[in-house]
């Protein structure tokens, strides 16, 4: 791993971790507060190492991460979320996976992105990620969950809304096969601006 490390210090790449508080609530509900995990009011989780309280699994996932870096020597490494997400819909003993969680989820996971702030152990480093996915794989093997985490569903309608104005279900119409762009616009340019907007906004 250190030469790995080694190379991305080198040539001034991040490391990318994929964060998901959803599969760690689904592996251990009786423990985790789901609250901790969405995002929502909790009493949080102090750690008495670094003395410092996190009040939601997505930043305390981010700085395992900053943490095992610095201890092998590479403090100075960025750390970005290459995939985070919650299933809307899964099995009977996949907990938590519900189309109001995933809402719940990546609406506040946006909510936090757009304060463009760190972490408690890194609060110089704005948090950047990525959710996973755009779309459901409906094809996709594995259990339930693993076709559900899209903010769209195959056909183009919207599995939910985050909060994008125009792409609420109640202000727009309800597939993006509805809509009718001019000149070179096309399906793949309103996905890439969805998108963009999610990063920045």
């Amino acid at each position: 791993m250190r030469p790995l490390l080694q190379f991305f210090s080198q040539i001034g790449t991040p490391f990318y971790i994929n964060a998901y508080p959803f599969l760690a609530y689904m592996s251990d509900p009786s423990h985790i507060d789901i609250n901790y995990a969405l995002f929502q009011k909790n009493p949080g989780i102090y750690d008495a190492k670094t003395n410092l309280h996190y009040d939601n699994m997505f930043e305390a996932q981010i700085d395992a991460a900053y943490a095992a870096l610095e201890k092998v020597g590479f403090r100075r490494m960025p750390v970005i979320v290459s995939e985070t997400g919650w299933a809307s819909k899964g099995d009977e003993n996949e907990a938590g996976a519900t189309l109001k969680n995933a809402q719940t989820y990546n609406k506040n996971l946006r909510k936090r992105l757009s304060l463009r702030k760190g972490t408690p152990y890194r609060p110089r480093m704005p948090v950047r990620a990525y959710i996973f996915a755009l779309f459901n794989e409906n094809l996709k093997p594995g259990p339930t969950s693993e076709r559900n985490f899209g903010l769209f569903k195959p056909d183009g309608s919207i599995s939910y809304d985050i909060g994008f104005k125009g792409l609420a279900p109640s202000s727009a119409p309800p597939s993006l096969k509805d809509y009718r762009f001019g000149g070179s616009f096309s399906l793949i340019h309103i996905i890439y601006a969805a998108v963009v907007l999610f990063l920045i906004s």
